[in-house]
C-alpha cells in the first residue's frame, strides 16, 4: 500500500461496488460511516492516478478525519495567512534563478566534447535534450502510467475473475476493444473503474 495524497481523487470499493469517489477527505468519511454501519464488509481505497491501494487513518471524530485527509493548503488557510506573508526579497542583478538542481551526470569523453561545443555549453544542451525527450515520449509515458494503474487495480480486485489474463494482455497491447470484451462480464463498478483507469473518458464510454 502507499500513503494517500489529499489532493488526488480517490475511489473506495465496498466489495465490488463503488462506495465513494472524490477528494480523499470525503472518501475517508464515507469509509468511516460504512465501517460503523457494516463493520464486516471489506473496503479498499484506491488512488485514481496510480491505481494503488492507500491506507486511511480513521481514528478520532469527523473533524479530525477531515483535517487529517484534507489538502494542507486550503483556500481558507491561504486567506488567513496572506496578510502575514513575508515580503519578497529584492531581486538582485544578474540572470534570474531557474530552479536548477545540480546533480552528477556520468558521460563518456566524446559526449562531454559534443556538449561543450553546443551553444550555451553542456548544461543548456542537456536541458534542451531532456525537454525534447519529454515532449517526444509524453504520449507513451502517459499510456504506460495508465496501463500500470489499471493493472494494479485489476490485480487487487479482478485477479480471480474470468478473463483476467486475457484482459491483461489486451491492456498492454493497447487493444481497447479486446479489453472491453474480456471485462464485459465483470461486476459493473469494477469493469467501469478498470476501463477508466486504462483509457480515461474513452474507456468510460466503452464500459457503459
Amino acid at each position: 500500500m502507499t500513503s494517500a495524497l489529499p489532493t488526488d481523487p480517490h475511489t473506495a470499493f465496498e466489495g465490488n461496488r463503488i462506495l465513494a469517489a472524490g477528494p480523499l477527505a470525503d472518501v475517508a468519511l464515507a469509509v468511516k460511516h460504512a465501517m460503523a454501519a457494516r463493520g464486516d464488509d471489506t473496503i479498499i481505497v484506491f488512488q485514481d492516478a496510480s491505481g494503488k491501494q492507500v491506507d486511511l487513518d480513521l481514528s478520532g471524530n469527523e473533524a479530525q478525519i477531515i483535517a487529517r485527509h484534507a489538502p494542507a493548503d486550503t483556500p481558507d488557510s491561504v486567506d488567513q495567512d496572506k496578510d502575514t506573508e513575508p515580503a519578497a526579497a529584492p531581486r538582485g542583478r544578474g540572470r534570474p534563478k531557474l530552479g536548477v538542481v545540480p546533480r552528477e551526470v556520468t558521460l563518456l569523453p566524446r559526449h562531454w566534447d559534443w556538449l561543450a561545443a553546443q551553444p550555451g555549453g553542456a548544461s543548456v544542451a542537456l536541458r534542451k535534450l531532456v525537454e525534447q525527450a519529454r515532449r517526444d515520449n509524453e504520449a507513451q509515458d502517459a499510456r504506460r502510467q495508465r496501463q500500470e494503474a489499471a493493472y494494479r487495480f485489476m490485480s487487487s480486485m479482478a485477479g480471480n475473475l474470468p478473463g483476467f489474463e486475457e484482459a491483461t494482455r489486451a491492456l498492454y497491447a493497447d487493444d481497447r476493444e479486446g479489453y472491453a470484451r474480456q471485462v464485459a462480464q465483470w461486476p459493473q463498478d469494477v469493469r467501469g473503474y478498470a476501463m477508466s483507469l486504462a483509457w480515461g473518458a474513452a474507456g468510460q464510454s466503452d464500459a457503459a
